[in-house]
């Protein structure tokens, strides 16, 4: 699932082979254009904005209520580290936890992510 505003420069979709192109769970543009002037340095900021934006919109439930149980989420940017499909990622494993019932403050391990 590519999960990019815009489709990546240079790649034909049917070179990309992906099944869907998300883009109602990306970022807004104007906090996508925020986070690229200096995505190290507001990365935090980002990060808390991002997942306002995902908690207070229904695109996440949308999604999972029809995802299959594995989903390899592809973007464009080049920074592995500093990039929305970390957060994205984050936000649709504590979604999918909280619906079966679990805790998803239980696993510590994505809160430094």
């Amino acid at each position: 699932m590519l999960v990019d505003k815009l489709w990546p420069r240079g790649v034909s979709k049917a070179k990309a082979a992906v099944d869907e192109w998300a883009k109602d769970l990306t970022p807004s543009t104007d906090l996508r254009k925020w986070f690229h002037e200096d995505t190290a340095g507001r990365w935090d900021e980002f990060r808390s904005a991002y997942r306002r934006e995902l908690e207070e919109g229904d695109a996440v439930s949308a999604f999972l209520s029809h995802a299959p149980e594995h989903v390899t989420l592809v973007y464009a940017g080049k920074d592995a580290v500093h990039n929305h499909a970390k957060v994205l990622r984050d936000v649709l494993l504590d979604v999918a936890k909280w619906q079966r019932g679990e805790d998803p403050s239980a696993d510590g391990a994505r809160a430094s992510s």
